[in-house]
């Protein structure tokens, strides 16, 4: 101990893992000077070397994490573990494989940024233990701020809780046609907090995460059509679901449809009876958001069949009702 002017005691004794002021103790031969070099160059060398030692491990990390996600990203899915159906079709390459893909990097994104936010809390906690404060009433006064914030914004950790079991369970991703109730529409983003939609309008609709109490997915494996084709009462069903038959058949086997086409068409045969016209249901497997696709080109095809085999399709009819001078009443002729 020395007495200083002020006659107050100056702790110049230097304690054993401090380096910095027993060296300089020892080559100056003044404690002193031992103190006043770790304050000014122990303590800032140490704050350095933990956040170098903290930049560094996080670069490591988020090289290894962007390494698994690039492995796994560029990786071969075996046609044995495809989903049924889809090993004759392109998707399987285009889709699932873009689908993991999406998958893959969200979880990345996921994981880096939760090593960033773990590396930071303990570079800060280490910097303040260097800079002889106590940590304890820190962290604990922390941990009062933590449960507080928590109570203020449930809302928020709501949304990101739910963004993450959406990530990782593949409810829906980037390029689905989903109904979140909300909203439907094409998935333009999924991040932890909202989900982007655009919808056929072209309108962009920001949802919640944690606002979406159900999801469908349009777009997940295969995709379902059922076309009801219209025909006149006087048309001969059988004929009808014959021709219906050989134009999905036909259609099945061109090569622009071959691949969209999963399994073969079925003719589920009159689907309703109406006043003006009588249903026949077709039903198809197609590959995701191709249905409608499939169904514009199907129904081009069907038009033209029915055409070639002078099948009428329903018209409406307008009925005239005449009223004659004692007050009755009687259908008029039908107007051509």
């Amino acid at each position: 101990m020395e007495w200083t002017d002020s006659a107050r005691f100056v702790d110049t004794t230097c304690s054993p893992n401090e380096r910095t002021c027993q060296w300089v103790s020892d080559w100056t031969g003044n404690p002193t000077m031992g103190r006043l070099a770790d304050w000014f160059i122990g303590v800032p060398l140490t704050v350095a070397t933990i956040i170098a030692v903290g930049l560094l491990a996080t670069w490591l990390l988020h090289r290894a994490i962007a390494r698994v996600v690039r492995r796994t990203v560029e990786g071969v899915l075996p046609a044995k573990f495809a989903p049924s159906g889809l090993s004759r079709i392109g998707y399987r390459d285009a889709g699932v494989m873009e689908r993991r893909a999406q998958r893959v990097q969200a979880m990345g994104s996921l994981l880096s940024s939760a090593v960033t936010g773990i590396v930071f809390t303990i570079v800060v906690v280490m910097i303040l233990s260097a800079l002889g404060i106590d940590v304890a009433p820190v962290l604990a006064g922390a941990g009062v701020v933590g449960v507080a914030l928590g109570f203020g914004s449930q809302s928020l950790v709501k949304d990101f809780v739910s963004g993450i079991f959406m990530i990782f369970e593949d409810q829906y991703g980037v390029g689905d046609m989903v109904d979140v109730g909300e909203a439907t529409g094409t998935v333009e983003a999924v991040s932890l907090r909202v989900t982007r939609l655009r919808d056929v309008n072209g309108t962009v609709w920001y949802v919640r995460n944690g606002e979406i109490l159900r999801v469908g997915n349009m777009s997940q494996n295969w995709a379902s059509l059922n076309l009801d084709v219209p025909v006149s009462h006087d048309a001969d069903l059988a004929r009808v679901r014959e021709i219906l038959a050989e134009v999905t058949d036909q259609m099945s086997r061109e090569s622009e449809f071959a691949d969209l086409i999963m399994e073969p068409p079925e003719i589920l045969g009159v689907q309703s009876i109406e006043p003006d016209a009588v249903r026949v249901r077709v039903r198809l497997k197609t590959a995701p958001m191709e249905q409608w696709r499939v169904a514009r080109a199907l129904r081009e095809q069907i038009k033209a069949r029915f055409d070639a085999e002078g099948i009428e399709m329903p018209a409406a009819h307008v009925m005239q009702w005449q009223r004659r001078e004692d007050g009755t009443t009687s259908p008029g002729p039908r107007p051509s």
